[in-house]
């Protein structure tokens, strides 16, 4: 089973979010395309936050250098994003995917994040209040449920319930979790999270 994390935004917490869905599942991790932080992405990020010993992380299909939208970074460092080359990691574990921003961050000059997510994929949407959020939540889980992907959604920061309940009630999806505001997030935190959020995760995957 494939899980794709995306986000309504960028900022959203989606690597908090698949920290803690790779700890609950004790799933591989793998980051299609990595957009500047090199050194410290989101693959080392994941790993850092993790306890379980299960996990593999695999490595980037593109490891970029700029913190840009993709097409622009692939360009400063004088190359194309090539989606037939961003091939999901064989593995008998269950995957967690991470894309970068949200569906239609631009890889190239005809290809979206949306494009590199199968048929095959169960996609998780991170959603997190700001002004805006609404509209960005609805286009996003509408878009993804139009094509027919299985979609649940993990809200993310300070709890804020007429916001949550109208994107719950318009959708149809799934709560899968709560991720709230802390101090700083470590293995203990994630770990703490991923206890709670498992017994949804696991209804999650198994619906049709």
């Amino acid at each position: 089973m494939r899980i794709f994390v995306t986000g309504i935004s960028t900022e959203v917490g989606k690597t908090i979010a698949s920290a803690i869905i790779t700890e609950a599942l004790q799933a591989d991790y793998w980051k299609p395309v990595q957009a500047g932080d090199l050194d410290n992405s989101d693959s080392h990020k994941v790993a850092q936050l993790i306890s379980n010993t299960k996990t593999k992380i695999h490595s980037n299909s593109y490891a970029l250098n700029t913190p840009m939208s993709p097409h622009a970074a692939a360009e400063i460092d004088g190359i194309q994003i090539d989606v037939n080359k961003i091939v999901a990691p064989e593995t008998k574990n269950r995957l967690v995917v991470e894309g970068a921003g949200g569906l239609l961050v631009p890889l190239n000059e005809t290809d979206t994040i949306f494009d590199i997510i199968t048929s095959n994929y169960k996609v998780i949407v991170v959603s997190r209040h700001y002004l805006g959020s609404i509209n960005h939540s609805l286009l996003t889980i509408n878009a993804l449920m139009e094509k027919g992907f299985g979609v649940g959604v993990i809200f993310s920061g300070d709890e804020h319930p007429t916001t949550e309940s109208i994107i719950l009630k318009k959708t149809g999806v799934k709560m899968l979790g709560r991720i709230n505001e802390e101090n700083g997030f470590d293995k203990a935190t994630i770990s703490k999270y991923a206890s709670s959020f498992q017994s949804n995760l696991e209804d999650f995957l198994m619906d049709d």
